[in-house]
């Protein structure tokens, strides 16, 4: 089992950036295809981004599409999700996820290894 741990939260004016981390374990990082979901309160666990496994061909949601990036470091075993250009309606936790195979990587109940998540807060 992957183990994730996000950080890199925090509060950021409108039009700011933040750069968020998933720190991973184990041995098979670049085997998993690995997402970026967030959720607010009373909604539902949306999709952000994913890079799929051992490549670099990645996806966005719409919503973000031109202002976050979604890279991976091998050697380090980490996620990253470049946000830049940060509006309120960005905020959110973020959660990093993990699968083993890209079937259903857009949706939230298809990942079975999640980490704790991390606050995003864009203020007006």
């Amino acid at each position: 089992q992957v183990q994730l741990v996000e950080s890199g939260g925090g509060l950021v004016q409108a039009g700011g950036s933040l750069r968020l981390s998933c720190a991973t374990s184990g041995r098979t990082f670049s085997a998993y295809v690995m997402a970026w979901f967030r959720q607010t309160p009373g909604k539902e666990r949306e999709f952000v981004a994913a890079v799929m496994a051992r490549g670099s061909d990645t996806d966005f949601a719409d919503s973000v599409k031109g202002r976050f990036t979604i890279s991976r470091e091998i050697a380090q075993n980490t996620l990253y999700l470049q946000m830049n250009s940060l509006k309120p309606e960005d905020t959110a936790v973020y959660y990093c996820a993990a699968k083993p195979t890209t079937n259903g990587y857009r949706n939230f109940y298809a990942y079975d290894a999640w980490g704790q998540g991390t606050q995003v807060t864009v203020s007006s």
